[in-house]
């Protein structure tokens, strides 16, 4: 098996992880939270849920995106990424930074602010939390679908 075979596996599991993960929590998590925890409750049941699977996805999403700069460098593919047929590979990368931006930069910076908001509205600031899930599930959904027929020559 030859290194660029091991990062597409590493990338393959890392993706999969990832954002199988945060499709489980929009689908799943969040819906059954919203369910059974009182309003006043629900981010802080939500939080000792999720607490796990975010350490996890602070390794994943990284891995996630060396394994796929490996490749690129390695396959030398660089150019793709700005021609119209590999607006795909673009769109992995905007993705990975829009999770790397919310793990490692947003989340952190604006937690406890988040708590004081949920406080004052917390039915309100669960919703968003809903909201924000699958607006980007639903993106990193999009892009693994079309960067899977992109790899197989299906988009140009």
């Amino acid at each position: 098996m030859d290194d660029v075979t091991i990062a597409r596996a590493i990338h393959v599991l890392a993706v999969v992880h990832w954002i199988g993960g945060v499709i489980f929590v929009t689908t799943v998590i969040l819906p059954a939270v919203s369910r059974i925890a009182e309003p006043a409750r629900r981010l802080e049941m939500f939080e000792a849920i999720e607490q796990r699977f975010s350490r996890q996805v602070k390794v994943s999403v990284p891995l996630a995106g060396l394994s796929g700069a490996y490749m690129a460098e390695r396959l030398d593919i660089w150019g793709r990424f700005v021609t119209p047929g590999g607006w795909w590979l673009m769109a992995m990368v905007l993705v990975w930074l829009v999770f790397m931006a919310m793990l490692f930069v947003i989340e952190p910076f604006v937690h406890k602010r988040f708590h004081r908001a949920a406080m004052g509205d917390p039915t309100g600031t669960f919703r968003r939390v809903q909201r924000a899930h699958w607006v980007l599930g639903s993106a990193a959904a999009v892009v693994a679908a079309a960067a899977v027929a992109g790899a197989h020559g299906a988009l140009g």
